[in-house]
């Protein structure tokens, strides 16, 4: 122990799944956290809003990570609290729901660390709205009671009182009872609840992959053993199951059901991973390529062109990254946009021109076709003579300056952000690939296309066995795909993210269709 001031732990509910019903103050504690223990029930994409390390405290086994005791984790969030550190526990559902938010309190308030709990959405909550099930509706029940379907086993003898629960006047929602659910079932009609009455079991409430199985209390454990239903899950007994037919509407998304790999840098995946889970789908995060700052010696270069702004007429940008870069080192160099007002400005896309936007500047010439071929051809008219300067990555394609150059230009190119390849899956999304449960992937570069090949080759997939479906951002892109030997199943009309998210969503429509 130090004598410095301890930290504070946050108590933070991460919600049933869905990662949008995180609550604003759990947003903002993670953000400012120096670690974060999260559970093995908390969503993955809540850990994009912490900026340090996040650490998985399992108390099951989960494929092989470790089992992780709850007096392990008592004695880890005392001791980072007292080194100082403020430390997020984020915790599947609420804290103190079901949970063991209040063993760790007490723990916490033993040891004098400050402490704060941040309630989170309960699962239940979560899947009766989102399975169409409203517990106490005014004409059905005016109780809605939580039971444990998993009671303590050190305990001598248990709490429940099943004759009161068969009895209780409104609906009842047991947590964690998959694995009890026969003996849960058989205990009710035993002590009186009517074995025609409606029940329901919910799994993966709020996530894409959410299952909802409805029978009678006397039949519903057949069916769950027949559904292959998988934890977590809850069992919902009462006449509110009977309101699904018109109050279901989450599995009504387009994307229900679908998970859709994002290959965009890791730092431009959060907008595009948010329309998917609006959509009611799975954004799986796997970057195939990555955004990493220049050298020392590129620096200097990008600097000595700054410092010569006056010498060109037009400046070319061919990416949101592009924009970016240039634009934060002229700042850095202290300069700001004043600079270019001299300049006229072409841009590759929408999303480039909209990143030039966000700067206070409309690009003068945008193509309607996101390909380098047409930038270089609305380019060629106005530059006889002229000098151009591209901000441009690492590499890339040399269509834009030969064309130019060709139609009089004098071209200038400078590299101000460096764009590699990421040599390997993810583990999780290599197991998702292998085992078919990634339904699709979009590739929005040609470089990301080969990329996506290189990799299958490498880990011996063959494309052949391949049940991922692949969607394009671009004709470009497609033809690379094409020429790597990948099948192209949508092509974006519009070619951005949101493009390719349109055309995996009409491409769904139309099979219902």
């Amino acid at each position: 122990m130090t004598d410095m001031s301890p930290g504070k732990v946050f108590l933070v509910g991460a919600g049933p799944g869905d990662p949008g019903l995180l609550t604003m103050r759990g947003r903002d504690v993670l953000a400012r956290a120096d670690l974060v223990l999260y559970d093995g029930l908390a969503n993955p994409l809540l850990l994009r809003l912490a900026d340090c390390p996040c650490e998985r405290t399992a108390r099951t086994q989960v494929g092989g990570g470790r089992i992780v005791l709850q007096q392990e984790i008592n004695e880890r969030l005392i001791r980072e609290a007292h080194s100082g550190k403020d430390v997020v526990r984020l915790k599947g559902g609420d804290p103190f729901i079901f949970g063991r938010g209040s063993e760790e309190v007490a723990a916490l308030e033993a040891a004098g660390i400050p402490f704060e709990v941040i309630p989170g959405i309960t699962a239940a909550t979560a899947a009766g709205e989102y399975a169409g099930f409203s517990f106490t509706h005014r004409d059905i029940a005016s109780a809605v009671a939580f039971v444990t379907g998993h009671e303590d086993p050190s305990r001598d003898a248990p709490r429940l009182d099943y004759a009161a629960l068969a009895s209780f006047p409104g609906t009842l929602v047991f947590y964690m009872g998959l694995g009890r659910v026969q003996d849960i079932c058989s205990q009710l009609i035993r002590e009186g609840k009517p074995g025609h009455t409606s029940a329901a079991v919910v799994c993966q409430a709020s996530l894409p992959q959410q299952q909802v199985v409805i029978s009678t209390l006397s039949e519903l454990p057949t069916v769950v053993t027949a559904s292959g239903l998988r934890p977590p899950s809850l069992i919902v007994v009462g006449e509110c199951v009977d309101l699904r037919p018109t109050c279901s509407w989450f599995e009504q998304g387009p994307l229900f059901g679908q998970s859709v790999g994002i290959t965009r840098p890791n730092h431009q995946s959060d907008d595009i991973a948010g329309r998917i889970v609006t959509l009611s789908g799975q954004p799986v995060i796997m970057p195939l390529i990555e955004i990493r700052a220049i050298d020392e010696e590129q620096a200097a270069m990008v600097d000595e062109v700054l410092a010569r702004l006056d010498d060109y007429q037009w400046l070319v940008f061919t990416s949101v990254n592009g924009v970016a870069a240039f634009f934060d080192r002229l700042w850095q160099t202290g300069r700001d946009v004043r600079r270019i007002g001299q300049l006229q400005i072409a841009a590759t896309g929408s999303a480039t021109a909209a990143a030039l936007e966000t700067r206070g500047l409309r690009a003068d010439i945008v193509p309607g076709s996101f390909r380098a071929e047409e930038l270089a051809q609305s380019l060629s008219s106005h530059v006889n003579g002229q000098r151009v300067l591209w901000a441009r990555a690492s590499r890339g394609r040399d269509v834009l300056p030969r064309t130019l150059t060709t139609a009089g230009a004098i071209v200038d190119e400078v590299v101000v952000y460096g764009n590699d390849d990421v040599e390997q899956f993810d583990a999780l999304v290599l197991d998702r690939i292998r085992s078919g449960s990634l339904d699709w992937v979009g590739l929005s570069s040609p470089s990301i296309a080969r990329q996506f090949a290189k990799l299958l080759a490498a880990h011996e997939i063959a494309v052949s066995t391949l049940r991922t479906k692949i969607a394009t951002i671009s004709p470009v892109t497609s033809h690379a795909a094409t020429e790597a030997g990948l099948p192209v199943a949508v092509e974006a009309a519009t070619y951005t993210w949101d493009g390719i998210i349109d055309a995996i969503v009409e491409s769904g429509q139309h099979v219902a269709d």
